[in-house]
C-alpha cells in the first residue's frame, strides 16, 4: 500500500522526533486521531515517564499522557534506528542561537542524518522547528536524496511551522490553524492530508519556503512590537508617565492598534530567536535588516534596564546592591507555565549576583533550576512566607503568575521592583 493510501485510511504510523513543548502535544494529537504513534527523544527520562503514562510538561495537565501510556498504539524510544518503522517522521527539535546570534542547526542536521540512516521509499518527512527560509530544502533534503531516493516519488519532504503557545487556554494543538508547505507539490499534498487527520484547520501554501517565512514573520512581528513598547516604557518612565495606563488608553481605539506589553525581556523558544535566523539569512543574500536588529537590541537590553532600576531603587533607600538580599519573583518566561527557555529572569539573577547581591528566586511552577545551554544556577525556589518576604531588601517581579498572592507580597516586602504591572503601593517601583 502506498503512503497516500495509508494516510487516507489512517494506517500510517506517525513518528515524532523531539518530545518537548511542541512534539509531545503533536504526538498526542495524532494518537487521538487514531494513528499508531512512535515518539523519539534522546532523553531517556522522558521516554520512561511516557511509558508509565506520566506527563513531564505541567501546563498540559497531569493526565495528558495517561491514555497513551496504556495503549498499544503508542511507543516511546531513544533508539533512532527505529525511524524506518514510521511512515511519517515529524522533526520537532530545538533551533537555538550560537554565541554570536547565528543559527545553530546542529539538532536539525543530526536529526536529518539519523533519518537518512533508515530512510526507505514511501516515507514523508516534515520539519516543524522554527528556522530560516530554505532550511528544509537546503539542509534536510540533500541528506535524503543522497540515498538515491527521488523527491515527490520515493521520498516526500515538507515544512509545517509549530505554533504552540504553552499555557494558552483558548487554543490547543488541534485548534491552532496549521500551515503546510512541501518541497514539491506531491509532498505538500501528502503533508496536508496527514495534518488534516489531526488538526481542525490546515492551510496549504505553495512551498516549504513560504511556510518557513510565514513563521519567521509571525514572531518577528511580535518581537518588533514588544521592542516598541519596551522602548516606550523606558522613555515614558523617565517622563513620569505610566506606560501601562497609556497602553490601556491607546487600545480603546477600535482599529489600527493592537496592544503589546513591556516586560523584563523576551523569553520562550521563538520570539527571542527567530528574528536572528532571518537577519542571518538576509545577509547571505546581500541585505541588511536594520529594523529587526534594532528591535533585538532593545529587547536584549531590558534585563540590564531592570537591574539598573533595582540598583537605583535600593540606592534611594540608602542601600547598595552589593550585600543586598534580592528575591526574583518568577523564573518562567511567561505566566502560569514551567517553561524557562530564554527567560530574562536568568540574566537578571546573573547580573545582580555580579554586582555582589545575594539572589534567590521563587516560582510555584519551577521548584529547581536545571542545566541549560547558557546557565546552570543550581538554585531552588524559596517559600514566600511572611518571614522570608521581610528578609529581602528587594523583590523583583519578573513573572506575574496567577498563583501569587500579590496582596501578601506587597504587605510584607520592604521594596518591590515590578516589571509586569502586577502590584501597586508606596513601596513599588515600576521597571
Amino acid at each position: 500500500m502506498d503512503l497516500k493510501a495509508k494516510i487516507g485510511n489512517g494506517s500510517a504510523v506517525v513518528g515524532v522526533i523531539g518530545l518537548g513543548y511542541v512534539g509531545l502535544p503533536l504526538l498526542r494529537a495524532f494518537f487521538l486521531a487514531g494513528h499508531r504513534v512512535i515518539g523519539f527523544d534522546v532523553d531517556d527520562k522522558k521516554v520512561v515517564a511516557l511509558k508509565k503514562g506520566e506527563n513531564y510538561l505541567k501546563h498540559l495537565g497531569a493526565g495528558f499522557a495517561n491514555e497513551m501510556g496504556l495503549s498499544d498504539r503508542f511507543e516511546a524510544t531513544t533508539d533512532m534506528g527505529r525511524m524506518g518503522e514510521a511512515d511519517v517522521l515529524i522533526s520537532c527539535v530545538p533551533t537555538p542561537l550560537g554565541k554570536h546570534l547565528e543559527p545553530d542547526l546542529c539538532f536539525v542536521e543530526q536529526t536529518a542524518v539519523d533519518i537518512a540512516k533508515t530512510l526507505r521509499p514511501q516515507q514523508l518527512i516534515v520539519l516543524e522547528s522554527s528556522t530560516y527560509p530554505g532550511t528544509t530544502r537546503e539542509v534536510m533534503l540533500p541528506k535524503f536524496t543522497a540515498k538515491g531516493l527521488t523527491l515527490g516519488k520515493d521520498v516526500f519532504v515538507a515544512y509545517s511551522p509549530e505554533r504552540e503557545d504553552p499555557g494558552r487556554q483558548d487554543h490547543n494543538t488541534q485548534t491552532i490553524p496549521k500551515l503546510v508547505g512541501g518541497c514539491d507539490p506531491v509532498s505538500g499534498e501528502l503533508a496536508t492530508m496527514l495534518y488534516r487527520r489531526a488538526i481542525k484547520q490546515v492551510i496549504p501554501v505553495s512551498s516549504a519556503e513560504v511556510a518557513e517565512a510565514a513563521k519567521i514573520l509571525e514572531n518577528t512581528y511580535r518581537a518588533i512590537n514588544i521592542a516598541l513598547v519596551n522602548e516606550m516604557k523606558v522613555v515614558l518612565t523617565a517622563m513620569g508617565i505610566d506606560i501601562w495606563e497609556v497602553i490601556e488608553a491607546a487600545k480603546t481605539k477600535p482599529f489600527g492598534f493592537q496592544a503589546f506589553y513591556p516586560g523584563p525581556g523576551l523569553g520562550g523558544h521563538c520570539i527571542p530567536i527567530d528574528p536572528y535566523y532571518l537577519t542571518w539569512k538576509a545577509r547571505e543574500v546581500g541585505h541588511a535588516t536594520r529594523f529587526i536588529e534594532l528591535a533585538g537590541e532593545i529587547n536584549r537590553s531590558m534585563p540590564e534596564y531592570v537591574v539598573q532600576r533595582t540598583m537605583l531603587a535600593l540606592n534611594e533607600r540608602g542601600k547598595a546592591v552589593r550585600g543586598s538580599r534580592i528575591l526574583v519573583v518568577g523564573l518562567a518566561y511567561k505566566p502560569d507555565v514551567d517553561d524557562v527557555r530564554e527567560s530574562p529572569s536568568f540574566e537578571i539573577i546573573e547580573k545582580l549576583e555580579e554586582l555582589g547581591a545575594h539572589v534567590d528566586y521563587n516560582d510555584p511552577h519551577v521548584s529547581r533550576t536545571h542545566k541549560m545551554r547558557r546557565y546552570d544556577l543550581q538554585m531552588s525556589s524559596v517559600e514566600l512566607t511572611p518571614e522570608n518576604l521581610r528578609s529581602y531588601d528587594c523583590l523583583v517581579i519578573a513573572t506575574n503568575h496567577a498563583a501569587y498572592d500579590w496582596k501578601k507580597i506587597v504587605e510584607h516586602a520592604k521594596l518591590v521592583v515590578d516589571t509586569r504591572n502586577a502590584v501597586k503601593g508606596p513601596a513599588v517601583v515600576r521597571a
